[in-house]
């Protein structure tokens, strides 16, 4: 069974809190965190996967998944997001994009976006 990452009650980071070996029956409790890995859902490892295996060649990946070029941008921005990972390129573009993103979830009101991007 693979572990977890994103509580299914609340969405949530979990935490380990028992260790246990099958080979010598030892036990450690504890609170260890996952792997920032652990956190990405089925969908997005498996972007990921694609991007590697493709050397990160942005082509590749769009021909093996089916999708356009914008839409493998779109999705490994969302990845290194979730990773919380720093993005390069243009810090102000992405902040606005964001918060266009956070309008269109319902998150933000337009009206505050709007006031966030002066």
């Amino acid at each position: 069974m693979e572990v977890i990452g994103i509580c299914p009650i609340c969405q949530e980071r979990l935490n380990v809190a028992k260790l246990h070996c099958n080979h010598c029956g030892i036990e450690i409790s504890g609170d260890f965190q996952l792997s920032k890995f652990s956190y990405l859902d089925k969908q997005e490892l498996r972007f990921v996967e694609l991007f590697l295996a493709n050397q990160g060649n942005i082509k590749g990946v769009e021909r093996d998944l089916g999708i356009s070029y914008p839409t493998v941008k779109k999705m490994l921005e969302q990845v290194i997001r979730k990773l919380e990972l720093p993005m390069r390129g243009d810090d102000e573009t992405t902040r606005r994009r964001e918060l266009m993103e956070k309008v269109a979830r319902g998150e933000l009101k337009a009206e505050e976006a709007a006031k966030l991007m002066e």
